[in-house]
Formats: C-alpha cells, sequence, structure tokens
C-alpha cells in the first residue's frame, strides 16, 4: 500500500483522493475547505443537475471520506524529497512521510515552484498525459495545469489520471477502475 500525500482539496485532488482509496492506498488530503469551486455554479457536470459549488465540493469530500480518504483539514507548506519518497510538512508542523503527492494548488502553485517544477509561459505547471510532472512521483492536477482553460469536470478527470497513473505504477501493470453493479 502506498501513502499519497494529495495537496489541495479541489476537484482534481479530490478525485485523486478519491480513486487511490478506494484501491487500497492511503491517500492524505491537504487543504482548507477553500477551493475556488466554492465561487462556482455547475451548469456543465456530465451527470450532474445545475450545482452549487459548494454544494458539489461538499458531496464530493463526503464522498472521497466515505472510500477512505483521510483529510488533514490544514494545508501543507512544504514538501521535501527524501531517499525513499516525501516529508510534506503542514501549518501546523506536522510531518508525513509519503509515497507520491498529487498537486492541487490552483493558480498559485507555491510548492510546485519551490520543487523547481517547469512552468510554461501562461503559468500552467507542465504535465505529460498521465498528470506526471518533471519530478519523480510527483504529479500536478487541476486549475494549476490549466490556469486559463480550468473546469471542474476536466480537473476531477485529471485527478482520476493521476491515480490511475499511480495504481498502474504500484501494481506494476495498466489497469483499470472499473467498478460492476451489485448483483440482486
Amino acid at each position: 500500500m502506498a501513502r499519497i500525500a494529495i495537496i489541495g482539496d479541489g476537484p482534481g485532488g479530490l478525485s485523486a483522493a478519491l480513486f487511490l482509496a478506494k484501491n487500497g492506498h492511503e491517500a492524505l488530503v491537504y487543504g482548507d475547505d477553500k477551493s475556488a469551486v466554492r465561487f462556482a455554479q455547475l451548469h456543465n457536470y456530465l451527470g450532474l443537475p445545475d450545482t452549487a459549488g459548494p454544494d458539489f465540493i461538499a458531496i464530493a469530500r463526503a464522498h472521497t471520506r466515505s472510500h477512505g480518504a483521510h483529510f488533514l483539514d490544514e494545508r501543507a507548506r512544504d514538501v521535501v524529497p527524501s531517499p525513499t519518497g516525501f516529508s510534506v510538512i503542514s501549518d501546523s508542523d506536522g510531518t508525513e512521510d509519503v509515497d507520491y503527492v498529487v498537486l492541487d494548488e490552483g493558480k498559485n502553485p507555491v510548492i510546485a515552484g519551490a520543487l523547481g517544477l517547469e512552468v510554461d509561459d501562461s503559468g500552467a505547471v507542465s504535465v505529460d498525459s498521465e498528470q506526471r510532472t518533471g519530478f519523480p512521483r510527483v504529479y500536478a492536477v487541476g486549475r494549476m495545469t490549466r490556469p486559463k482553460r480550468s473546469q471542474v469536470v476536466i480537473s476531477a478527470g485529471a485527478g482520476a489520471v493521476a491515480a490511475l497513473d499511480i495504481l498502474a505504477t504500484e501494481a506494476g501493470e495498466d489497469l483499470q477502475d472499473w467498478d460492476t453493479p451489485p448483483k440482486d
């Protein structure tokens, strides 16, 4: 079982935490429940009726928590690489050692800057098709990768992509997160 720090509790971070936790990994979510989605009205999230951003986040947090994600309800202020992974230091000076980091820092990616991640001319953190940054075992999702074209549904999808890559890496093979309906 891997330990993954999800830094940021927006749609991308919560989606990554959901996929990781429901597949038996330890997902530690750092955030203060102040995602920009709290100021949104969602008219275009496939499968949801018109939904207020705060309602969406409340539902997403509860769903993620129900599958075993751990919410630390504070911000991470630093990520320090170590020989075996990373140490995440929170605002309260707590430290957690983790194997992977998923960043969902929004439009002000402080930790991404401290790690020296590549940023393009638009201010976007550079990632590949699996949301991997140039720093091994560090992923970036959400608005920080698409600052001028962010959407909640795209951010959630990016979190799922990052989580699936971590799951496949841990399994040593490609895999899908596919659930079947219960049998009657």
